[in-house]
């Protein structure tokens, strides 16, 4: 494939102290873009697309004038950041809003609803078992945006007040997410890091199970006070004790790629079985909302086509994550199925070096058009089979597409700049500026090593980026300071997930499954002490296993399934 190039540019070495500013103010400078997208989306209530708009064209301005990199440099590193907004993030997106819009066009979703109403009508209830339990399938199976996008599409359509159903399906994206897409983050942070993977995929297995107890009930706590919580403990303790135990077992004993499709999946199961034995004393709803009618009856065959497209798009995203992640099956090898487009300009010319890297390392920027493995493709297959299964007919294909189309146009216009941003900071090296400043906490390394995890996720939107970025700056400062290399790596991953809800990517994403574009401000706002909380807890469980439990670490771990 032809290269991209704006300028044939000579090898250029990141700069972690420019100008040779204190380390502080060449942090607080470095952090800058990601400080004025947040005020535009919150304070001056921006639109999305043009909050990220300012926010990169600070990033090159920063990225240029501030650390010196070259002006051709920076312009590819965002446009290299772009395509990737369009896929595979954007296609993702796209896709899972389109077999949801199939599901609501052909009439199934109505009876979707009624089946869960008649399992409970219980507000509370129904967002463990989507925003949680399902949520955790769909981000074991698919990652990148699916469970947030379809768990508050979902929620919407059941009757949840908009707003608190994007902030809700935020939320409970955290703890499965360090084995999100088949397990991909652990599979990076391995190969960057190069630490055993079994032992990562099991430490993460150690630090997130207690996690994955607390995110249900914080998740219900978020909606009611806690009477109303309380009320319903039975079946939070059984939705989290089922998926963290589960989590825990699986991590460590079988397998690391299916993590969270099978503890969500005994969650899911689990807190179904025991909603038939117990119910709640009294039914919670919103103060708007009538008493609950009683749900439309459908028959066994209809219940089960309404699920039908869920069904699908399960079946399809785990086989595409197969393709992923098999190397045997080696689809991404094929030249018509993986379309690589280099950046010449870029591409090995921005060299990483110590202390970031044990030796300078150039960094490839090689667009990868791996079209036919993308996540977004296995659910369009999804969206194509279903409307099929469904009988909807080409010309009402052919409208859901439409109405798909229509409403994708603006989120994508903040991805798109979004992902601009990100690639920009990891090539300038400001990324490797803020995490240096991380690294001089001294014994409180393992509490700010965590916040290093989220502020990677935070600025990529992705834990898989996270862990290809700090990976190895967390190994060699954890041997620096005679810490676990192991711990430290999986904490980098455990604290990651937490800042998922604030990653600009996934709020638009949130927002635009709940129709809410416009209110992107709000949603960062209202989770944002959510997850800086919820990462100082995982911090302190890293703190504990670095100097109360430093036996419990995991090493030389033997899975059943290698």
């Amino acid at each position: 494939m032809t290269p991209f190039t704006l300028a044939v540019s000579e090898p250029w070495n990141q700069v972690y102290q420019p100008h040779h500013w204190h380390w502080l103010a060449s942090a607080l400078m470095a952090g800058l873009p990601v400080l004025l997208l947040l005020l535009a989306l919150t304070a001056f209530h921006q639109s999305a697309p043009r909050a990220a708009a300012i926010g990169a064209g600070s990033a090159l301005l920063i990225a240029t004038l501030f650390v010196g990199m070259p002006w051709s440099m920076a312009i590819e590193s965002f446009f290299l950041g772009a395509a990737n907004g369009l896929l595979p993030i954007g296609w993702i997106v796209f896709s899972a809003m389109f077999l949801y819009q199939i599901a609501v066009d052909t009439g199934k979703f109505e009876i979707m609803k009624a089946s869960i109403a008649r399992l409970t009508a219980d507000r509370r209830l129904q967002a463990l078992m989507i925003a949680f339990s399902f949520g955790a399938i769909m981000e074991g199976a698919a990652g990148f945006g699916t469970p947030v996008a379809i768990s508050a599409a979902l929620l919407v359509g059941l009757g949840f007040r908009a707003f608190p159903a994007a902030v809700l399906c935020l939320i409970a994206n955290t703890a499965p997410v360090a084995w999100g897409s088949i397990g991909i983050p652990i599979r990076v942070l391995a190969q960057v890091s190069g630490l055993p993977l079994h032992d990562l995929s099991a430490m993460n297995g150690r630090i997130l199970p207690f996690m994955s107890v607390l995110v249900p009930l914080w998740l219900v706590r978020a909606m009611v006070p806690w009477k109303e919580t309380f009320q319903v403990l039975p079946a939070i303790l059984v939705s989290g004790l089922s998926f963290a135990g589960t989590q825990f077992a699986w991590s460590n004993y079988i397998e690391f790629g299916l993590v969270d499709i099978i503890a969500g999946a005994v969650s899911l199961m689990s807190t179904a079985v025991f909603l038939k034995l117990w119910k709640p004393k009294t039914v919670w709803r919103y103060p708007e909302e009538k008493e609950a009618a009683a749900a439309a009856t459908h028959s066994r065959r209809e219940t089960f086509m309404a699920w039908v497209p869920f069904l699908v798009l399960f079946v399809f995203v785990v086989g595409w994550g197969v393709l992923r992640s098999q190397e045997k099956l080696a689809i991404d090898k094929q030249a018509w199925a993986n379309i690589k487009i280099p950046f010449a300009g870029l591409d090995k010319k921005v060299v990483r070096v110590p202390p970031v890297e044990p030796e300078p390392k150039p960094e490839p920027a090689v667009y990868e058009l791996k079209w036919f493995s993308a996540t977004g493709t296995g659910v369009l297959f999804a969206c194509v089979v279903t409307s099929l299964v469904l009988g909807q007919g080409l010309r009402g294909f052919g409208r859901s597409f439409v109405s798909t189309s229509r409403r994708m146009v603006l989120p994508l216009l903040a991805i798109v700049p979004m992902l601009g941003l990100a690639y920009i900071t990891r090539y300038s090296g400001t990324d490797a500026i803020l995490g240096l400043a991380f690294t001089r906490t001294g014994r409180l390394y393992p509490f700010f090593g965590t916040f290093l995890g989220w502020l990677g996720v935070a600025l990529t939107g992705s834990d898989t980026a996270s862990n290809a970025l700090f990976g190895s700056l967390q190994r060699i400062t954890s041997n620096q300071l005679k810490i676990d290399p192991i711990l430290m790596c999986a904490a980098n991953s455990a604290g990651g997930v937490m800042g998922k809800m604030v990653d600009a990517q996934s709020i638009v994403v949130a927002a635009t499954a709940a129709n809410l574009n416009g209110q992107e401000g709000a949603i960062l706002l209202k989770v944002l002490w959510h997850s800086v909380a919820l990462t100082a807890i995982v911090g302190v469980i890293v703190l504990a296993y670095a100097y109360l439990f430093p036996h419990l670490v995991a090493h030389g771990i033997k899975l059943v399934v290698e």
